[in-house]
C-alpha cells in the first residue's frame, strides 16, 4: 500500500468513527427525556404526608405513539388528581377500586424506592419514585374489568371501564 492510499484509509476510518459518535449523541438528544423535579416532593396517601427526597420522574421508556410528551410530577398530580393510582412501599394500591371511561389517561404513581413491574393488561416498568401515564383500552375487551398487579402482588387494584 502506498502512502496516499494509507492516508485515504486513515481519513475514512476517522470519518466513520466521527459519524458513529454523532449518531449516538443525536439519537439520545432526540429521545424523549424524563422531566425531573429539582425540589422535594410531598405526596399524600390516605391523609398521611411523606416527604420524598428522591426526584420524581415520568418514565417514558415504554411510551409508544407519536407525540408522547413528558410531564413533571407536579403537573401530573394536578392533571391526573382524580385519575391516579398510587403504589406504596408494599406494592399496595390507593385507591384499590376505581371506575374510568375507556380511552382515559391515568397516572400510575410509584411511591417506593424500588422499581416496580405493574401489569394492567400490559406490563409496565416504573422506576423508583416515578410514574407512568397510560391510556385505558377501549371496551371491545371481553371484560370491562382490568386487574392491576404490582410485582408479585396480584389484584392490588381493580379498574372498571365504562363505555
Amino acid at each position: 500500500m502506498n502512502k496516499n492510499n494509507s492516508n485515504i484509509l486513515m481519513w475514512v476510518v476517522i470519518i466513520i468513527v466521527a459519524a458513529g459518535i454523532l449518531f449516538f449523541v443525536f439519537r439520545n438528544k432526540n429521545a424523549v427525556a424524563p422531566v425531573t423535579e429539582n425540589t422535594n416532593t410531598t405526596s399524600t396517601t390516605d391523609n398521611t404526608q411523606t416527604a420524598n427526597k428522591v426526584e420524581s420522574v415520568q418514565d417514558t421508556s415504554q411510551t409508544t405513539g407519536i407525540g408522547a410528551v413528558s410531564i413533571s410530577y407536579t403537573n401530573a398530580l394536578a392533571k391526573y388528581a382524580d385519575r391516579r393510582i398510587q403504589l406504596d412501599n408494599m406494592c399496595q394500591a390507593s385507591p384499590n377500586t376505581v371506575t374510568y371511561k375507556d380511552n382515559t389517561g391515568i397516572m400510575i404513581d410509584n411511591r417506593s424506592a424500588e422499581t416496580r413491574t405493574v401489569k394492567i393488561g400490559t406490563n409496565y416498568t416504573i422506576k423508583p419514585y416515578g410514574f407512568k401515564i397510560i391510556v385505558l383500552p377501549d371496551v371491545y375487551l371481553k371484560s370491562k374489568t382490568l386487574l392491576v398487579d404490582c410485582d408479585a402482588s396480584q389484584n392490588v387494584a381493580t379498574i372498571l371501564i365504562q363505555e
